[in-house]
């Protein structure tokens, strides 16, 4: 089963939205399993103190190495890779989530304060994740959208299996424009190709739609993508 432990000061933040819709049933389903692990639980003195003054001098203060890592080995491996939310790690991506959602599951750090001490990301080799450029107020919200993103990608989460293959990144490319009823709204008709019945002019659409889209939007996916191979041509007799 696929499984998710999460170490955090604020276990109460999960499951939350995890516990809803597709991800929630599958998660009652037993589908997948989860951990909220207390950090506080790993301190050793009274004030179950998780953070210390930074060295150096400066503002804020820092996660501390020994509690973390006591949390940390205190959680069964697995062979499931250690994966630190932080503003300053690899973007998250399509690619890894599918990677991660094929393995045995995840172990996350939520980090809080300034930061965390880089001894401990050095010596429990954890690896640092990213939402994207900007900072939020600890890892909880950024863990949440990486076990969210995926769980949907397991098995028998989604209703369809299919479901997932023409979505935003699965080939390089945002996804297609998604319309339905009623025929017109506001005076805005659906596309009429899309009510035409004619499966190959559909698929053509959404492609030519999505790959406008990608080089409108994202220019750097657009960039990052191979060049296609030229049609093949028949052979001469």
């Amino acid at each position: 089963m696929w499984r998710a432990s999460v170490l955090t000061i604020f276990p109460q933040m999960f499951p939350g939205p995890l516990g809803q819709s597709l991800a929630g049933k599958a998660l009652g389903a037993g589908i997948w399993g989860l951990d909220a692990v207390d950090i506080r639980t790993h301190a050793t003195d009274r004030h179950r103190s998780v953070d210390d003054t930074p060295a150096g001098g400066g503002v804020g203060m820092v996660m501390k190495a020994d509690v973390l890592a006591r949390a940390i080995d205190a959680v069964a491996d697995e062979g499931r890779p250690r994966l630190l939310m932080s503003p300053r790690g690899r973007p998250l991506t399509q690619d890894r989530v599918a990677d991660w959602a094929k393995g045995p599951g995840v172990i996350v750090l939520c980090g809080r304060f300034e930061g965390v001490d880089e001894r401990l990301i050095e010596g429990r080799g954890l690896e640092e994740v990213s939402l994207g450029d900007f900072v939020l107020s600890g890892g909880e919200i950024a863990a949440l959208a990486l076990i969210d993103a995926c769980v949907r990608l397991i098995p028998g989460v989604m209703g369809k299996e299919a479901s997932g293959a023409d979505e935003s990144f699965a080939e390089g490319l945002l996804e297609y424009p998604h319309y339905t009823r009623p025929q017109t709204w506001e005076g805005r008709p659906i596309p009429e190709v899309l009510s035409s019945g004619d499966h190959a002019k559909i698929a053509a659409w959404r492609r030519s739609a999505a790959e406008r889209l990608t080089r409108e939007r994202r220019p750097d996916l657009w960039a990052a993508r191979p060049p296609e191979a030229p049609p093949k041509r028949s052979p001469k007799r």
